[in-house]
C-alpha cells in the first residue's frame, strides 16, 4: 500500500489487516460482532485512527462493516477525537463516507486501460491498436472491482466478452452486458443459464470453467484474488493486454514470462489504486468536516452564468442551464481521480520508456525513488 501511494504521489500508504473468516458463512449479526471486536482490539493498541491508521475496503468487506468499525470506535473514545468519522474509510455516506467510493477502483482501471490504449508508442511496441473501441475484454472475479470496471469499460464502447466466477463461467464473443450479469449473479448466486451467454460452464471441481480465461480477447483484468495466473496457465493466456485490477493476481514468473511474450501487463500498484486513492478523498473530506465542492458550487454556478451574460450567449434549455451548475461531489472524485490516474499513467509510461523496462519496474522504480528523497531529505534537515 506504501508503494502504491507513492507512485501515486499521495502522502497515504500503510499495510494490509484483517479477521481471517469466510464471511458468506457467517450471519449479519456475528460479522457485525466481530467487525465491532475488531476495532476494539486495533484501539486497545492505539492501531486505529484518523491521524493513525486507516483501515479500508477489501476482499469479503463492504459499506456495512465499515460502518460497524466507525460506529465501535466513535463509542469506544466519544468525544475525544474531533475527527473520529475519519477512523475509517469505505462508509455510506450517510455514515461520512464519500460518493464514487463503491466504484473507485473499476474507474481507476478504467482510467489506466484507456490511457495506455491510446499511447502511440506502447501500442507499436506491445502490437496492438490504438482506442478502446471495439476492443474485446474477458474479467475475471465479478464484484464490485470486475463489474464497474467492466461497465464503464462497456459504455466507451468496448466488448465483454467473458466472466469467470468462482463457482461459473459465461463466454460469447458478441458481447454481453455488463448490468444483466450482474443483475443475474445477484439474483441467482451463479452464472450458469446466464440467457445472454453462448457458452457457461459450473464448476465441476476441476476448475475447467476457468478455461474461458483462456479465450482470444484484446484485454484479460484479473480482479478477485492474488496469484490466479501462474507457471501452470499463464502460457495458455490468449490476450495482448493484461490488467491486473486485483493486488497480485501474477505470480513472479507468470509476470517474467508474458514480458518475454511481449504482453502488456499494467501493474496493480498502479492501475487498481483507485479505490484507495477515493478512501484518501473521503479521509480529508473527514478531517476538514465539509462536503467536497459544497462551498464553492454556488460560486461557479453564478460565475458561469455571468459569464454567458458577458458573451450575450442564450440558454434555454433544460441540459444547457445544467452546465451552469458547479460540480457535484461525485464529479469531483471521478475528475479528481482520473487526473491522478492520467499522471500516474504518464509518469510510469515515460519512465519505462527512458530505463528501456516493463511498467512494474518503471512504477517500482518511481514509488521507491520518491520514499528514498523522503528520508533523504528529512536526513539533510538534522
Amino acid at each position: 500500500m506504501t508503494l502504491k501511494m507513492s507512485v501515486h504521489n499521495i502522502p497515504y500508504g500503510g499495510a494490509k489487516g484483517g479477521v481471517k473468516i469466510n464471511p458468506t458463512k457467517y450471519s449479519s449479526s456475528e460479522l457485525a460482532r466481530t467487525a465491532r471486536r475488531y476495532t476494539v482490539e486495533l484501539a486497545k493498541k492505539n492501531f486505529i485512527g484518523a491521524g493513525m491508521d486507516v483501515p479500508g475496503l477489501n476482499l469479503g468487506t463492504g459499506e456495512t462493516i465499515m460502518n460497524y468499525i466507525k460506529d465501535a470506535y466513535c463509542t469506544l473514545i466519544k468525544d475525544s477525537d474531533v475527527n473520529n468519522l475519519g477512523c475509517v474509510t469505505g462508509k455510506s455516506v450517510s455514515q461520512g463516507g464519500i460518493e464514487g467510493r463503491i466504484e473507485g477502483t473499476g474507474l481507476g482501471v478504467f482510467y489506466g486501460i484507456n490511457q495506455v490504449l491510446n499511447n502511440q508508442k506502447l501500442a507499436e511496441k506491445y502490437e496492438y491498436s490504438q482506442g478502446l473501441v471495439d476492443k474485446t475484454f474477458i474479467v475475471q472475479g465479478f464484484g464490485n472491482v470486475g463489474y464497474y470496471a467492466s461497465n464503464i469499460l462497456s459504455k466507451a464502447g468496448a466488448k465483454l466478452i467473458g466472466v469467470i466466477e468462482w463457482n461459473s463461467s459465461i463466454f460469447n464473443p458478441n458481447g454481453m452486458n455488463p448490468l444483466d450479469i450482474i443483475n443475474y449473479k445477484n439474483e441467482h448466486k451463479t452464472l450458469e443459464g446466464f440467457p445472454g451467454a453462448i457458452v457457461s460452464y459450473i464448476d465441476d471441481g476441476t476448475k475447467s470453467h476457468e478455461k474461458i480465461m483462456f479465450e482470444k480477447c484484446d484485454i484479460l483484468i484479473p480482479a478477485a484474488i492474488e496469484c490466479v495466473i501462474n507457471t501452470n496457465n499463464v502460457s495458455k493466456l490468449n490476450c495482448k493486454i493484461l490488467a491486473e485490477g486485483a493486488n497480485g493476481p501474477l505470480t513472479y514468473m507468470a509476470d517474467q514470462y508474458l514480458n518475454e511474450k511481449n504482453i502488456l501487463v499494467i501493474p496493480d500498484i498502479v492501475l487498481n489504486a483507485g479505490g484507495v486513492i477515493v478512501s484518501y478523498f473521503e479521509w480529508l473530506k473527514n478531517i476538514e468536516h465539509k462536503q467536497l465542492g459544497l462551498l464553492v458550487r454556488r460560486y461557479e454556478n453564478q460565475s458561469k452564468k455571468q459569464l454567458y451574460d458577458m458573451l450575450s450567449l442564450q440558454l434555454h434549455k433544460k441540459e444547457e442551464l445544467e452546465k451552469l451548475k458547479g460540480p457535484s461531489e461525485r464529479e469531483i472524485v471521478y475528475y479528481s481521480l482520473e487526473e491522478i490516474m492520467y499522471n500516474t499513467m504518464r509518469d510510469v509510461i515515460n519512465t519505462s520508456e527512458r530505463i528501456d523496462s516493463s511498467l512494474r519496474i518503471a512504477a517500482y522504480k518511481l514509488a521507491i525513488k520518491r520514499i528514498y528523497q523522503i528520508y533523504d531529505d528529512s536526513a539533510m534537515a538534522l
